[in-house]
């Protein structure tokens, strides 16, 4: 006897699939039978499984999800099966409002495509338009000009003062402490003061520094105000 052969009919997704079985066996979307609706879509898997066609993972997750609805609503509290039946209710809706959507543009945009004449490029001209204050062209030209010149590099002008700037070596203060402290103590104060330059004071203090790290020098007083005297060791 020769196997009866069907053609199934081809479905986007579970959702597609699912509303397909509501409007064919007449059911109420918004109060869903799910006991009934799981056996018309498993049932629908398995004739799919059976004719050898590639069942996506997406229709099996949804079987499972349904059977799991189906075994919940069974238990004597209903209120995890009615959230769940609620939850898929709403995304049937979405989808189907979705499908509607979708029907309704592809519908007006039907002859879209189609021109009573060929397209022409739009004529553009290039002309400049505006018009302007002779200010406002002044400070446009100062700008770019500008500009043009912060490219350039700076000129040698600019360097003059880092190449000529004296640089005093730490060792060179140290020679110079070591001689005028040979007279006896000194002040902080006046050996800063005897410093020409930023570079003299601060290879002053640096020298120091090291002379005291050295015990070469004493300090004595509380240092708040310059009072430090220093003397050779």
């Amino acid at each position: 006897m020769e196997t009866p052969t069907y053609k199934l009919e081809v479905f986007e997704g579970p959702m597609d699939l699912l509303l397909s079985l509501i409007s064919k066996h007449k059911l109420d979307i918004y109060d869903i039978p799910i006991v009934e609706l799981v056996e018309q879509y498993t049932d629908y898997v398995r004739k799919m499984q059976e004719a050898d066609m590639d069942v996506a993972s997406e229709f099996l997750e949804m079987a499972a999800r349904l059977v799991y609805i189906k075994t919940v609503s069974l238990l004597p509290v209903h209120e995890e099966a009615d959230r769940l039946r609620q939850e898929l209710t709403g995304e049937l809706l979405e989808y189907r409002d979705c499908q509607i959507m979708a029907g309704k543009l592809a519908d007006t945009a039907k002859g879209f495509d189609l021109f009573s004449r060929a397209p022409e490029p739009p004529e553009i001209d290039y002309t400049y338009q505006l018009l302007h204050e002779p200010d406002e062209l002044l400070s446009a030209y100062k700008s770019v000009l500008g500009k043009g010149k912060r490219k350039l590099p700076p000129p040698i002008e600019s360097f003059a003062e880092i190449v000529t700037r004296k640089i005093v070596s730490v060792s060179s203060r140290i020679s110079f402490l070591m001689k005028r402290l040979k007279g006896g103590r000194e002040s902080f104060r006046s050996l800063m003061a005897a410093s020409e330059s930023r570079s003299d004071m601060v290879a002053t203090f640096l020298a120091l520094l090291e002379l005291i790290r050295d015990k070469k020098l004493k300090t004595d007083g509380d240092g708040e105000d310059f009072s430090i005297e220093l003397r050779r060791s």
